[in-house]
């Protein structure tokens, strides 16, 4: 019998080892898997390449992550806003590595890993310093840049509910980088609010199919954010 269910954050984190990469769901906090963070957090690993939207906002995800000293290296799109002062003090002292991405880039190479492709080409940072080194061609008049697909040790995404199987559902715009970071982990963990029956959920509405899922976790005290439309 499938079950993917997982008693605990912790027990569903529990084999995220010292330098994994790790990508984050969420925009801002809509969609970030603060219990799985925590959870992470606690259990004292380091040395994490993360991947995520932001560098973090104020004191909790992946701003939690930076704080405590367990994050070497963030791929991200939005390093910088008002509250994003734990990247700012590790960034400036030299202890976290950037690697900037336009954010339809950093969806694209994410969708990319996952669908198995070996690179893709974007216009999108051609001629500026995020294009050097890289390989460049005129597409139908266009010029694009090569770039290379993000995959992940780890996949740590927040969904509204799940099954047992896997199955998921996502609250309006929570939905965000959850479905393609599923795609292109080796190991996607899944935070819910309720894991429901089988059938429950309407195949026409899942979103990330079991298939994508490892581990589905319930968590019952769930911060609820802003994340409607």
């Amino acid at each position: 019998m499938i079950d993917k269910s997982i008693e605990s954050a912790q027990a569903a984190v529990a084999d995220i080892f010292d330098g994994a990469s790790v990508m984050i769901g969420g925009f801002g906090t809509a969609g970030m898997p603060d219990q799985l963070i925590d959870a992470l957090i606690a259990r004292g690993v380091g040395d994490l390449t993360i991947i995520n939207n932001n560098a973090g906002n104020g004191e909790q995800g992946v701003a939690a992550l930076i704080r405590e000293g367990r994050v070497r290296k963030i791929i991200c799109s939005f390093p910088r806003q008002s509250d994003s002062h734990h990247f700012d003090a590790a960034y400036r002292a030299g202890r976290i590595e950037l690697e900037l991405v336009p954010q339809g880039n950093l969806a694209a190479r994410i969708q990319a890993a996952g669908a198995g492709l070996g690179a893709i080409f974007t216009p999108t940072g051609y001629g500026t310093l995020l294009a050097e080194g890289k390989e460049t061609r005129e597409i139908n008049g266009v010029n694009h840049v090569l770039e290379y697909p993000i995959h992940a040790d780890f996949a740590l995404i927040k969904a509204q509910r799940g099954d047992r199987w896997g199955n998921l559902i996502y609250r309006k715009t929570a939905r965000n980088f959850g479905p393609i970071m599923a795609m292109a982990a080796r190991t996607s963990i899944a935070q819910v609010s309720e894991i429901v029956p089988l059938g429950a959920l309407d195949p026409e509405v899942i979103v990330t199919p079991g298939i994508f899922v490892q581990r589905v976790v319930q968590i019952d005290s769930v911060t609820v954010h802003a994340d409607a439309a």
